[in-house]
């Protein structure tokens, strides 16, 4: 066989390997072509507007929930707040409406009685035991002031006296007595005030 026969049929046997895969070539072109849409792709922007309209309008909805929510929440608050001021004193006044009691019956005793000095003791005891129970109970406790330093925080003074017993301004006698709220002043005690006769 001469060289120019085979080089001849050496091309006939790459071009019949080669054309298939041409053809397969061309083929992939036309499929790629007609593919549908690829998953992924951005929305179309009229489906984007719809989608942000819906959670809008989601988010709206919720926003008028909770403020209705919270709305109810304030009015119940307050209700509470009103009634808990309107009624804040019940528990105290509970305490005291048998002291009321006690005076009732000691009134009805003394006018079937004439036994002056019984009247007055259990006007005494009913009186004793009002106070205690509203110091024990309630912190409101009493304090005399005769014999000490006038102190602007704790007295008021209702009348001056001048005189050679004392060197400083100090309570001769409560004329009304004053009160302790726990640790507050809630009444200054109303007295009567020795002065030095030096203090112009």
């Amino acid at each position: 066989m001469s060289k120019q026969g085979s080089e001849t049929e050496q091309l006939e046997e790459n071009g019949a390997e080669t054309t298939p895969e041409i053809q397969n070539e061309g083929e992939g072109c036309a499929q790629e072509a007609n593919s549908p849409e690829i998953p992924g792709e951005p929305a179309a922007p009229e489906d984007k507007i719809s989608e942000l309209e819906t959670r809008l309008a989601d988010t709206h909805d919720q926003y008028l929930r909770k403020a209705a929510e919270f709305e109810n929440f304030r009015k119940r608050m307050n209700q509470e707040k009103a009634s808990a001021i309107e009624y804040a004193n019940q528990s105290l006044l509970l305490d005291i409406i048998p002291i009321i009691d006690d005076f009732e019956r000691a009134i009805q005793a003394g006018e079937a009685s004439t036994d002056y000095n019984a009247f007055l003791e259990g006007i005494k005891m009913i009186e004793k035991r009002l106070s205690s129970q509203l110091e024990a109970k309630w912190g409101l406790k009493r304090f005399n002031s005769a014999g000490e330093l006038f102190d602007p925080n704790l007295h008021e003074a209702l009348f001056m006296e001048k005189s050679s017993n004392v060197t400083e301004a100090t309570v001769q006698e409560d004329l009304v007595k004053g009160y302790y709220l726990k640790e507050r002043v809630i009444r200054a005690a109303k007295v009567k005030v020795l002065m030095p006769e030096n203090n112009s």
